[in-house]
């Protein structure tokens, strides 16, 4: 396994992404009992219903529909023939996935949710947005620290000996690198200032170890670096991971 650098993108106003990661669209709880009007639901169809309703046609409904017969049940939205759909959508079952549609509930309602269903239940509207058009904006983004590839950069492997070197040249944050993935502890940005120090003290340290530690090692620290950078000069946090 490999560990990561990521800065504390919301805590810029610069972030591109941070009213769509603040945005919370859906909630997802244990029990929809009383929330039916705001919950997200499948229609489902047991075959044995489906063939209940169509008699004698339930292999031409199998056909033009191109639905596998065996199953023992499928879904209302994988019929094709809406007239096939009316038919079926009073024998249809609700199967509730869990998750609540904030925007049909009153603000109160919503706060409940959220506190319900806790932050790893939670979908944002960043969430909902296609990964091609994330990685755009990411691209535009000023807090896209790596090159425009996005706010968060690979350190390298666990096995590193970066921060063997750093802890030989006094350079502490870097030397705790491993320990730090480990906690995933947030850094502050007067930590970061101290981290530019220390990538300033490792590029040129990295010299004198030899040609080998200089070339693994550079563009780590170049870009630990940048992080660092932005990170001090806009006030945010950063982790390892």
């Amino acid at each position: 396994m490999g560990i990561s650098m990521a800065i504390c993108e919301l805590d810029s106003v610069n972030s591109l992404c941070k009213t769509g990661k603040e945005t919370v669209v859906k909630a997802r709880v244990d029990s929809v009992q009383g929330l039916e009007a705001f919950a997200d639901y499948d229609e489902m169809i047991s075959s044995e219903d489906a063939k209940r309703v169509f008699g004698p046609d339930w292999e031409g409904f199998l056909k033009r529909n191109r639905l596998d017969g065996d199953r023992e049940s499928f879904l209302l939205d994988k019929v094709k023939k809406e007239e096939d759909v009316a038919k079926l959508r009073p024998v249809a079952k609700k199967e509730y996935s869990g998750w609540l549609d904030l925007s049909k509930m009153s603000q109160a309602q919503a706060s409940d949710a959220i506190k319900n269903a806790g932050p790893d239940n939670l979908l944002t509207k960043w969430d909902t947005i296609p990964l091609d058009e994330t990685n755009v904006i990411c691209g535009k983004c000023g807090m896209s620290w790596d090159k425009g590839r996005g706010c968060i950069g690979s350190f390298g492997p666990e096995n590193s000996q970066l921060p063997e070197i750093a802890k030989k040249y006094g350079c502490s944050i870097v030397a705790r690198v491993p320990e730090l993935a480990r906690t995933r502890e947030k850094l502050s940005a007067q930590d970061a200032a101290e981290l530019v120090r220390e990538c300033k003290v490792l590029r040129e340290k990295l010299e004198v170890e030899g040609k080998g530690p200089a070339r693994r090692y550079g563009g780590v620290v170049e870009r630990m670096e940048a992080m660092a950078s932005l990170c001090a000069q806009n006030g945010m946090r950063f982790y390892f991971l």
